[in-house]
């Protein structure tokens, strides 16, 4: 067990062990196998709320109370039909975490549209992504189980970066992130079955012994549940809050080799290629570039454009190996036996409509071929 902030207020049982923890800080590069394929999806970003109650200083997603916009349903629609159109397959809504009292006219503007909280509109923007031929990967932060119930069978696949197990002054101040909250989202997620995307976020002011104790609870949580189908390890990015500069090549080559040596073959290691050197990385353990989207910006990262689908195909190149499109939610998980997505989800994958059919190209590898 290991003193995790925040983890005994969530109940967050965790056994890290020690021996592990060393081993992790002694592999490189050199220590891990490169993946035979990437994959990407391909997205619509869509970002719900930029009203957020924590300030991170990295952060330059969030908008003060009184500048914060919400999507209205229009808006939605609009956006996830012009990624039908361009042959996505992912709705990514992602909003800062719930809006506190501060942000009222976010609240007042839910309630006119008839809603009591950010998550039950998360569902309304989610049945409309369904309804508009493309699957709800939603990140929305923190979530308790009730609210992550609320919306899991109108998603194909959930996510929330756990960042950091440790406490660090980057997300200082009176609404700082809990890392022992994160780690409760990953259970709930594990808890109701929810296919699931976490990762961590390296140069926050984290050490090394933070980040292999944070892999290796996020690798706890997955042994319990089997749930986690990918880990983010991304890089901080310069931007107008914060100006400390990214970690170097080298360091980001030994996490993401420290990421494939504690996480199981199962999960996936992805790197963001608008905010990662992807090509110096993939023989690292790398297997998946992440979603990218042809018609919407990165807007938690505007400054850091998409590449596009010729530049993914260089990277797969230079690492001698194929590319794949893959769905929000992997293909094993509609594989296994159990039941990991909903019939609804389900009903729209076996459809016999433009989005089944689309659904079915990427699964069956033939969705490149017809970019």
């Amino acid at each position: 067990m290991t003193d995790i902030p925040g983890a005994d207020e969530y109940g967050i049982d965790l056994t890290i062990d020690e021996a592990e923890v060393e081993r992790l800080l002694d592999v490189g590069p050199a220590d891990v196998e490169a993946a035979s394929e990437l994959s990407f999806a391909r997205n619509v970003f869509l970002p719900l709320t930029t009203a957020c109650r924590y300030t991170c200083t990295y952060c330059t997603y969030y908008d003060p109370p009184g500048q914060a916009s919400l999507m209205s349903p229009e808006d939605i629609r609009e956006s996830v039909r012009l990624g039908a159109d361009a042959g996505c397959t992912e709705a990514l809504f992602t909003f800062g975490d719930d809006p506190d009292d501060r942000y009222t006219q976010i609240h007042d503007q839910l309630d006119e549209w008839g809603h009591d909280s950010i998550h039950e509109y998360l569902r309304e923007a989610c049945e409309i992504a369904l309804d508009e031929g493309l699957l709800p990967h939603a990140n929305p932060g923190d979530q308790t189980y009730e609210e992550m119930a609320q919306v899991a069978d109108v998603n194909a696949s959930m996510g929330v970066m756990l960042e950091t197990t440790a406490e660090v002054q980057a997300h200082g101040g009176p609404r700082a992130k809990n890392p022992g909250q994160r780690l409760n989202t990953i259970r709930n997620a594990g808890e109701l079955g929810v296919p699931f995307t976490t990762g961590i976020l390296v140069g926050i002011g984290e050490d090394w012994t933070d980040r292999a104790e944070s892999l290796l609870a996020i690798r706890d949580l997955h042994e319990r549940y089997g749930h986690v189908q990918e880990v983010i390890v991304q890089p901080v990015s310069n931007n107008e809050r914060w100006t400390d500069g990214s970690p170097s090549i080298e360091t980001q080559r030994r996490v993401v080799a420290m990421a494939r040596a504690a996480l199981p073959d199962e999960v996936s290691v992805q790197v963001p290629p608008n905010l990662a050197p992807a090509r110096d990385l993939v023989d690292c353990g790398v297997d998946d570039l992440g979603g990218v989207s042809p018609v919407t910006d990165d807007y938690v990262n505007p400054d850091y454009e998409w590449p596009a689908l010729r530049e993914l195909e260089d990277i797969a190149e230079h690492a001698g190996v194929p590319l794949r499109e893959r769905l929000p939610v992997y293909e094993h998980f509609l594989e296994d036996g159990r039941q990991w997505v909903s019939e609804r989800v389900r009903a729209e994958l076996d459809a016999d409509s433009p989005a089944g059919e689309r659904y079915r190209a990427v699964l069956e590898g033939e969705s490149l071929a017809a970019d």
